[in-house]
């Protein structure tokens, strides 16, 4: 038997080695923490889980839901971008909800991407950003982004039988695993090289909402023309502590929401209605509840980057996301440092090079841990 040579184009799980050897450890009752896992350890909000316990019980719930999403639930998200980024999208034609961001990121691929066609892809940067386009049959063009540049992509750096060939550029701030943020200025001149060479942006924003020392991270549609040749994807994940719950939305173009419609709607039957329910209100989440969680995001943000530069590894506070970025010292790979801190320390990070060939020479670390386990991990490292 063989299997389709599209899965050939997939590197091997980085974390496999890793893996068994956490596994191994605990086998022996040893103590792992775990700063690898980008999964939120604080709950669901206790309204939005009261609302799915109630709208579990309806009847007409328990049915197949439609791909578009409840009527209301788009109406929610329209408000949400109202009152977030003061931008008006029409919940009909264009807004449609996911089954959590990766999902929709994953399926964009089909929608315009054919046999060769070029996807522009950041290095380091989320891994389905390229898996997706090589399912669909495409290539991917990787787009450096490295400390000088301030981890964004060098738009001046791309060929320009590249640029004229590409179909996608993929963009994702703020940024995993970088934390990097992304200001105005730059994304006029994304919006001003997309349309130039007639290139569709789909802009990752599933980190808009965690972000520090009150800094307000914006979205990409706020920028003139963004709405032309953009899709923005988000994702209650990490908003609102749903990860299990799986749902996010896109929203953009009604000529580029209506593909992946057509995708979703042959693939998937959209999301259960009771967790639309749930997400409707989520969406109404006060910011003073939002930024009460994120400053014990910050909190732990402080702490393990003092830990971190008392190793001397120079690590600067991220003003978003939920990671380090972290250089490691020379002599090590990633995977190698990464297996170190493992066999010396207990302690499970992300190697940089799990995100791409740039991001060699970097761990990652999430603040996504309860805050007892984060002070043992802190101890190990530095003792």
């Amino acid at each position: 038997m063989k299997i389709a040579k599209r899965l050939e184009k997939i590197p091997p799980y980085l974390f496999v080695e890793i893996s068994k050897k956490i596994a191994q450890k605990k086998s022996q009752g040893i103590e792992i923490i775990n700063f690898g896992i980008g999964d939120p350890d604080l709950p669901t909000p206790t309204p939005v889980i009261n609302e799915l316990q109630k709208t579990s019980l309806i009847n007409a719930n328990h049915r197949y839901p439609e791909t578009d999403g409840l009527p209301e639930f788009r109406q929610s998200i329209q408000k949400w971008y109202k009152n977030r980024f003061n931008l008006s999208f029409n919940p009909d034609t264009e807004i449609l909800p996911l089954i959590g961001a990766k999902e929709g990121i994953g399926h964009t691929a089909f929608c315009f991407i054919d046999n060769g066609d070029i996807a522009l892809i950041p290095d380091p940067g989320y891994p389905v950003y390229s898996v997706g386009t090589w399912f669909a049959g495409g290539e991917c063009y990787t787009m450096p982004l490295t400390e000088d540049n301030q981890w964004l992509p060098d738009l001046n750096a791309i060929p320009e039988d590249i640029a004229r060939k590409a179909k996608v550029m993929w963009l994702n701030y703020p940024n995993n695993p970088t934390s990097a943020i992304a200001n105005k200025e730059y994304f006029n001149k994304v919006v001003d090289f997309a349309k130039s060479y007639e290139i569709i942006v789909l802009h990752d924003a599933c980190y808009t909402e965690v972000s520090y020392d009150d800094y307000q991270p914006i979205s990409f549609m706020e920028i003139p023309g963004a709405k032309d040749i953009a899709l923005e994807f988000h994702s209650l994940s990490k908003s609102y502590n749903m990860t299990g719950w799986r749902v996010g939305y896109v929203v953009g173009n009604q000529k580029l929401i209506n593909p992946l419609m057509i995708v979703k709607s042959n693939l998937d039957s959209g999301i259960p209605q009771a967790i639309q329910s749930m997400a409707m209100t989520a969406l109404n989440t006060t910011q003073e509840s939002i930024n009460k969680r994120n400053q014990i995001y910050q909190n732990r943000r402080d702490k393990i980057v003092e830990a971190l530069n008392s190793l001397g590894l120079n690590v600067e506070k991220p003003k978003a996301s939920l990671y380090i970025w972290a250089k490691i010292p020379s002599g090590y790979s990633s995977a190698q440092y990464a297996t170190k801190l493992l066999d010396e320390k207990n302690i499970v990070v992300t190697p940089g090079s799990g995100y791409g060939s740039y991001g060699e020479g970097y761990i990652r670390l999430s603040l996504t841990i309860p805050d007892d386990q984060l002070d043992k991990g802190i101890d190990k490292l530095i003792n």
